[in-house]
């Protein structure tokens, strides 16, 4: 076989490709391909007139006849304008269905990787799946584009390949030769020649060149990791000027470039070898055809118009059959693309029957209003326990905090009550309806306006400006009113203390039933943390809070500590 593919590729492979043509937008879809496969067979067709324009043509030249001479160039201009139009629009019907399979894809991948909070299951477990951010945004792009290039190629090349097949036959006619004393005639002689020449290189091209597969994968995943290195060094510059740890954030630069520069050299080596045999080849092809029907047009059995037609389907004919060889680095690049995606996928797949295989500590929704804790285990990734056997009630309207030594599992606690954390076991019941609003030690700013982090998880046209300033106010971010509308990246705008000032401004916006505070003034000074803790118990008179402090003034805003 041409192709060596991992066992069950082709089966991925459909599972990806197909899923697009069978949705809500087939209709859509399968009208550009069908617009893009129209154009592409017009654009054909004009091959072949061409080709027979160019006998007439060189007829002409060999006659010395002017009249017709002008007839074929103002022939020329009309099909040059008609093959002009045909290719831009090729193009352009193209890229519209690209941008339209590619959003579809994107919108999948994200609604699966985010359902169920797979991606943090998979963050968990260490899973083997690396930059999901740069399959979801780089890999699903380069599959549709180089997809549609492979398949509206090959499509090309296939047609191509029968309309010029039945003109090359023709106009080879018969090669007469003798063998053991016996005259036979090959009939389409310059056909077989073409195939000839074409599966050789192929085959040639594959052993150059299938190195490049796996090279192009490793490439994809070092330009992932370096780049996410320079996301992560730039979202924590703070951290690394007080740790005076440039020299180390360097090193640790050059170690993932190296990684990226010397895969590059490896591919540098292969394509140089695989240019070496495909340049020679295509340059070859060039003279090839001449050098096989030269004795024809010497002998006087051709003409020049014939000869260069000839050259022209023999041209047409070997480059359809040699379609391979001049995809192979796309080719290469696709496989590798292909076999990241539908790694990430199977990846996702494997983290969604986890869940339903272990589901870890049940979340169930009661009718009472209490929020309660049933034999509660819970473990680290590893299987340690953190937590045995934890049994809690806690009542509306209550004020709870929750104290013990650091690693005793305390915030874990706080991700089993919200649902997402997956390793334990043990029953946590929850109001019908439970609103509740987390608040971790280092809050989350989306990217945008100051106007959205503040409404954040609402959507920021949920409430006025009135009520953000007034929220900005009473936490102490008077100073922020007038930024509503300023986009930047507020992680590293503020400081962490303005940080936790904002997440309370959350709290105050959303009024949610329970509250649920991890550390949420630890940022702050005493004072600041006594205005906070009253300011929620005068706003949030029906709020349940529960808290996660080791500050012992944090105890006085509380009413109980469970043991």
């Amino acid at each position: 076989m041409i192709l060596h593919t991992r066992p069950g590729f082709w089966r991925d492979l459909w599972a990806l490709i197909h899923p697009y043509w069978k949705s809500e937008e087939k209709v859509a879809a399968w009208a550009l391909l069908l617009g893009v496969i129209g154009l592409t067979l017009g654009l054909v067709y004009m091959e072949v007139r061409f080709n027979k324009w160019n006998n007439a043509f060189f007829n002409s030249l060999q006659n010395k006849d002017q009249a017709q001479f002008f007839r074929l160039m103002l022939q020329f201009a009309v099909l040059a304008t008609i093959y002009i139009v045909l290719y831009i629009y090729s193009v352009y019907v193209n890229q519209w269905l690209q941008i339209r399979w590619r959003r579809w894809l994107t919108d999948r991948y994200l609604r699966e990787w985010l359902t169920e909070r797979t991606y943090y299951r998979m963050q968990l477990t260490g899973s083997s799946t690396d930059n999901p951010d740069q399959r979801i945004a780089d890999d699903l792009r380069l599959f549709v584009e180089n997809t549609l290039d492979l398949v509206l190629g090959g499509l090309n090349a296939i047609v191509t390949l029968f309309a010029f097949l039945f003109i090359l036959w023709g106009l080879s006619g018969a090669l007469e030769f003798t063998w053991n004393g016996q005259t036979y005639e090959l009939y389409g002689y310059m056909v077989w020649v073409a195939a000839a020449y074409a599966i050789v290189g192929t085959w040639l091209t594959h052993k150059v060149g299938k190195r490049l597969i796996p090279l192009q994968f490793d490439q994809q995943r070092y330009e992932a990791d370096f780049r996410y290195n320079l996301v992560r060094f730039r979202e924590n510059m703070e951290g690394v000027a007080l740790y005076r740890g440039e020299q180390g954030e360097l090193e640790g630069f050059r170690t993932r470039f190296r990684n990226v520069a010397n895969n590059w050299w490896a591919i540098m080596k292969r394509i140089k070898l695989l240019n070496t045999f495909r340049y020679g080849y295509n340059q070859a092809a060039i003279v090839f055809p001449y050098l096989v029907t030269a004795p024809r047009y010497f002998s006087g059995k051709f003409t020049l118009g014939d000869l260069t037609q000839t050259a022209g389907a023999f041209g047409q004919v070997q480059g359809a059959l040699s379609w391979f060889i001049n995809v192979y680095v796309l080719f290469a690049t696709w496989k590798a693309t292909v076999d990241r995606l539908t790694g990430f996928h199977r990846s996702v797949v494997q983290a969604q029957a986890d869940r339903a295989a272990q589901p870890g500590v049940a979340t169930v929704g009661d009718a009472g209003s209490t929020l309660a804790l049933e034999h509660v285990d819970l473990l680290l990734p590893n299987g340690r326990a953190l937590l045995s056997d934890a049994n809690l009630e806690i009542q509306p309207g209550a004020r709870v905090l929750v104290r013990g030594p650091s690693g005793a599992g305390k915030s874990t606690l706080f991700r089993a009550i919200a649902g997402i954390w997956p390793f334990g076991r043990g029953r946590v019941r929850v109001p019908h309806a439970f609103d509740a609003l987390f608040l971790p030690q280092r809050p989350y700013f989306p990217l945008g306006s100051l106007r959205a982090a503040v409404a954040y998880p609402s959507l920021p046209g949920k409430y006025s400006d009135q009520q953000v300033k007034e929220a900005l106010i009473d936490v102490g971010l008077a100073h922020l009113c007038e930024r509503l509308d300023e986009e930047a990246n507020w992680s590293m705008q503020l400081s962490g203390g303005e940080q936790q000032r904002v997440a309370f401004a959350r709290a105050l916006l959303q009024q949610p039933a329970w509250l649920f505070l991890d550390e949420a003034t630890s940022a702050l000074d005493d004072s600041a943390q006594a205005r906070l803790h009253d300011l929620l118990a005068e706003r949030l008179t029906r709020t349940t809070i529960v808290s996660i402090a080791h500050r012992p003034g944090v105890a006085q805003f509380h009413d109980s500590t469970p043991s």
